[in-house]
């Protein structure tokens, strides 16, 4: 395949997984409440916490990195160039925030992101981690948590890059990806800014519906 329809038929690709709703169909699947009518509205593991319980929000978790890994994955088995892939796995952060399939809607982009960054170098996600966790167990703030841990993972992977540890094509997809997370925290971030941010409680979780609801 030529270079540019590869690149083309990648990015599509990387869009298409991205938008996968993986709170949706998680919810469809095991009859539970959509995770768009409850909380945030967002269709990702935090808010599916809320609207369907630890079980649910672990499987979209682990779905969401899935689709951010997946698409880098397969860009590299195609032996796509390190900016194709970084581009890939950009398209799919994009589609887990405006996702075709929901008419435009969709998460905030934080889980896909991290999954495609363990398809680059896993061993950054560990580094961001702790900064991830800390400031969530101080302030119970998970939007917070996921600004500020995201902009530490992207802050370790500039570091690197700067310091010939990676390929400077990944800043394509570090730095837009990083803006897109923190565009998709828009309204969180007013909110922390006028102190109405809702802090994290499993105590609103909503109840489960009727078996075959």
């Amino acid at each position: 395949m030529d270079e540019l329809p590869l690149t083309l038929t990648l990015l599509l690709m990387g869009y298409l997984v991205g938008s996968l709703p993986m709170g949706v169909i998680v919810a469809r699947l095991t009859g539970g409440i959509d995770p768009r009518t409850v909380g945030s509205g967002r269709t990702g593991g935090t808010n599916m916490l809320r609207a369907g319980g630890w079980g649910r929000a672990i499987s979209v978790a682990v779905l969401d990195l899935s689709k951010g890994a997946l698409p880098i994955l397969v860009a590299r088995a195609a032996d796509a160039p390190v900016e194709v892939q970084a581009l890939t796995g950009l398209a799919a952060v994009l589609g887990s925030w405006k996702s075709v399939f929901l008419r435009f809607h969709g998460g905030r982009g934080v889980a896909t992101g991290v999954g495609g960054m363990i398809a680059i170098a896993p061993w950054v996600v560990p580094l961001a981690l702790p900064a991830f966790a800390i400031v969530i167990g101080t302030t119970r703030y998970v939007s917070l948590g996921s600004i500020l841990g995201t902009a530490f993972g992207a802050g370790i992977v500039i570091v690197a890059v700067i310091a010939g540890w990676l390929e400077p094509g990944w800043l394509l997809y570090v730095i837009p990806g990083e803006v897109i997370i923190w565009i998709a925290h828009r309204d969180n971030i007013g909110r922390l800014l006028a102190g109405t941010e809702r802090k994290f409680s499993t105590s609103d979780r909503q109840p489960s519906p009727p078996s075959g609801a």
